[in-house]
């Protein structure tokens, strides 16, 4: 199912100033940020169950020459996670959600292969 058009995801840094333009903000990572309290972080939801596997996250170690590789393994593992799902749904009934995420590089992360997935409408029905 594809995000309707219309609909806003966007993909933040916990580390930056929460705006009114976040819309309904979900931390899409496993742990907890270091250095962030739960009123900073202003989250509406913490989704941990939709980050990548914690095998898969120690595999790839951020590390840019395996990026692609764990962009596609971690689709697959989209492809059978049922928290994929209910944020397709959240995402359907709030309009607008920002994805929020702790890693340094804005450009080779998890939550930007999420934010692609959900936006190519890739979950398999």
């Amino acid at each position: 199912m594809e995000v309707p058009q219309g609909w806003h995801v966007q993909i933040k840094r916990v580390y930056e100033a929460p705006e009114a333009s976040d819309g309904f903000r979900v931390l899409v990572d496993r742990l907890w940020p270091r250095g962030v309290s739960h009123e900073r972080a202003a989250l509406d939801l913490w989704l941990k169950d939709v980050a990548p596997s914690p095998e898969l996250r120690t595999q790839w170690n951020h590390d840019p020459v395996h990026f692609e590789e764990f962009a596609q393994r971690y689709r697959e593992e989209l492809d059978e996670n049922p928290a994929a799902r209910h944020l397709e749904d959240l995402i359907q009934r709030e309009g607008t959600v920002t994805l929020i995420y702790a890693a340094r590089d804005s450009k080779i992360n998890h939550a930007r292969v999420l934010r692609d997935y959900l936006a190519a409408g890739e979950l398999s029905t």
